[in-house]
């Protein structure tokens, strides 16, 4: 019987030991954990989309249903309007010539209306130009731009682009009166990048010769994709026979049909959509580009792009000598990303001088400190819990 004490009194010790050590996880780490675990790798804290449909004329119907088509996909992901950059370069559901006034339909059968009541435009007509886009794009737009036709994006935000029309090698064309080079949209996703307004961007092209538009690309962190090679066209998907027109590109048509498919949670990879591409059914060959992108395609999740986010960083208390500093959790939703004074985070309006940069390196170190003193506590903690258990159990 005596044996079966002793055994007792250690299967008591190690389950005090491994209670104690389960209790002494601090509270920030049971937070981060919180908030990291449906956080994938991207590190973005919010999701934008600029949509372009670059035709005009009644003729160019399927341009505007393809621009509509994706606007109705992002927000059904969950991107609000506020975060959506629409812009058409007609409208053809008031044409005189459509027989369903108000309307856009993507498919024959004219199921579902693409135009609808709840749908912001924020470019039309004669705004749909190339100074108005590349402006767009790098945020050097006139002060008197109202909120709703800007990009309010920052280091934290992925972004959706996407592009139609009609354009060959190296250049897209607007309302058949400009055009916009592959050079351009390369300066100016440089720009961007150089002014800290993304993180990570998608482009999407459904053009002819649509992936020559992203073969100048040099800034990091972009991930590219287009409808057709060099010297190969992308073609329309139907016709309807009420309407007159063809209703959408083939390309959009097969894009759209497997983003039916995906949902606010899917797990879904950009790898699985790029390998849903068959040029048989799309009658052009796509392309991808991924060489500047700096994940894994397996790893990149296609609501990276396409979804709502609602995401947080979470900043510690930072205690000194003269000052506390209160680090406050900044939780960024869909529509509104709020910065708190003393992250990494800065207005990219403005310089990041040497104070701010001293100031971080000092917060890193308190930061860095303050951990480990946690650490050491916790496990000292643990180490006395075990030792008083074990002397209870071994003198009885």
């Amino acid at each position: 019987m005596h044996w079966l004490q002793y055994l007792s009194g250690h299967c008591l010790f190690l389950l005090v030991c491994l209670a104690a050590s389960t209790l002494a996880i601090s509270q920030d780490e049971r937070v981060s954990d919180f908030f990291e675990r449906h956080t994938g790798t991207s590190g973005h804290t919010n999701n934008w989309a600029v949509l372009v449909c670059a035709s005009r004329y009644w003729f160019n119907y399927r341009h505007m249903a393809n621009a509509l088509g994706m606007y109705r996909t992002v927000k059904r992901l969950g991107i609000p309007d506020s975060n959506i950059i629409l812009m058409l370069a007609d409208d053809t559901a008031c044409n005189a010539r459509n027989k369903f006034p108000g309307s856009v339909y993507a498919k024959a059968g004219r199921h579902l209306d693409l135009y609808g009541d709840n749908i912001e435009v924020d470019y039309r007509g004669y705004e749909v130009t190339v100074e108005n886009f590349i402006r767009l794009l790098t945020g050097r737009v006139d002060p008197s731009v109202p909120r709703s036709k800007r990009l309010l994006t920052d280091d934290r935000s992925n972004i959706f682009v996407y592009m139609t029309g009609h354009g060959g090698n190296e250049f897209l064309k607007f309302q058949d009166n400009e055009e916009i080079s592959a050079f351009d949209i390369a300066d100016a996703f440089e720009q961007m990048w150089q002014k800290k307004r993304y993180n990570e961007i998608f482009f999407m092209i459904d053009t002819c010769q649509a992936n020559t538009m992203y073969s100048q690309f040099y800034s990091p962190n972009i991930l590219a994709t287009g409808s057709s090679e060099i010297g190969e066209n992308s073609y329309s998907h139907e016709n309807d026979n009420d309407i007159g027109v063809s209703v959408i590109d083939s390309y959009t048509h097969w894009v759209l049909e497997f983003m039916e498919g995906i949902n606010k949670t899917s797990q879904v990879s950009m790898q699985n959509f790029f390998s849903s591409y068959d040029p048989v059914k799309i009658r052009s060959h796509p392309g991808v580009r991924s060489d500047l992108f700096q994940r894994p395609l397996e790893s990149a999740l296609i609501t990276d792009f396409f979804g709502g986010v609602s995401q947080a960083e979470i900043f510690p208390v930072i205690e000194d000598a003269d000052v506390t500093v209160q680090h406050t959790t900044r939780v960024s939703s869909p529509d509104r990303v709020v910065s708190d004074p003393v992250s990494p985070q800065v207005n990219h309006n403005q310089g990041f001088d040497k104070t701010n940069t001293t100031a971080l390196v000092t917060q890193k170190d308190a930061i860095t400190s303050n951990a480990r003193w946690k650490e050491i506590r916790k496990w000292t903690s643990v180490a006395i819990v075990g030792f008083l258990v074990g002397w209870v159990s071994f003198a009885r």
